[in-house]
């Protein structure tokens, strides 16, 4: 299996997950998963009243300049931590 498949594994093993992560891990995943599967961050930062989407934002704005690959597989590893642990 190529990194590409393993990433699509890795997002839908992450629903099947038994208990919740916290809201740090979550924004975690998601902004690999956006620099994985997108890239850069695109499109305008959300307004003040806008908290869970400003802060997605936020935390994939931190990843800017990160390789696709190298998300991608950060995201497998994140993914494959919380099954263990």
């Amino acid at each position: 299996m190529g990194l590409t498949e393993d990433f699509e594994i890795a997002a839908a093993r992450s629903k099947e997950l038994t208990s919740r992560p916290s809201n740090d891990v979550l924004l975690q995943m998601y902004s690999l998963f956006k620099q994985g599967s997108e890239g850069d961050v695109t499109g305008s930062r959300p307004g003040m009243m806008d908290f869970k989407g400003r802060a997605k934002y936020d935390a994939w704005a931190k990843l800017k300049g990160k390789g696709q690959e190298e998300a991608k597989q950060e995201y497998i590893d994140l993914v494959n931590s919380l099954f263990e642990g």
